[in-house]
């Protein structure tokens, strides 16, 4: 299987690499013009991604507008919703709206709030189907 770890921070990023490493081929992305990027080369070379940790607050295009324009291209590729690419969104925000206006009306499959620990992780990519 394989990861995007989309994250501008680079001690976020390494993190997320060693604690998805074993589960799958991670690729590294760090702003969210080339997280687009990177899902398009991965869907051209028939290689899709299964899952995205996406950073909400990324420079030059945040996370959200990242999030909207993945969604888009799946809609324009036919892509059915349940072969669409599981899309974790991670932040250090802990506020309600963002919660709301990212998972419930953007179209993330889930959200984990900073720091990260692996239980809380596997756990979440358990309850998608990624691992077991």
């Amino acid at each position: 299987m394989k990861c995007l770890i989309a994250e501008d921070d680079f001690i976020s990023r390494r993190v997320l690499s060693e604690l998805l490493s074993p589960y799958f081929a991670c690729d590294v992305a760090v702003d969210g013009e080339e997280t687009v990027a990177s899902f398009k080369l991965a869907h051209e070379t028939k290689q899709p991604y299964d899952l995205i940790c996406l950073d909400i607050m990324m420079p030059r295009l945040d996370g959200r507008e990242a999030l909207r324009q993945i969604r888009a291209l799946e809609k324009e590729m036919d892509i059915p919703a349940n072969c669409e690419a599981k899309i974790v969104m991670t932040t250090a925000l802990d506020d309600a709206k963002t919660v709301f206006d990212t998972y419930y009306q953007g179209g993330a499959t889930a959200y984990l709030v900073k720091p990260i620990s692996k239980a809380k992780l596997l756990a979440e990519l358990r309850s998608l189907g990624l691992i077991k």
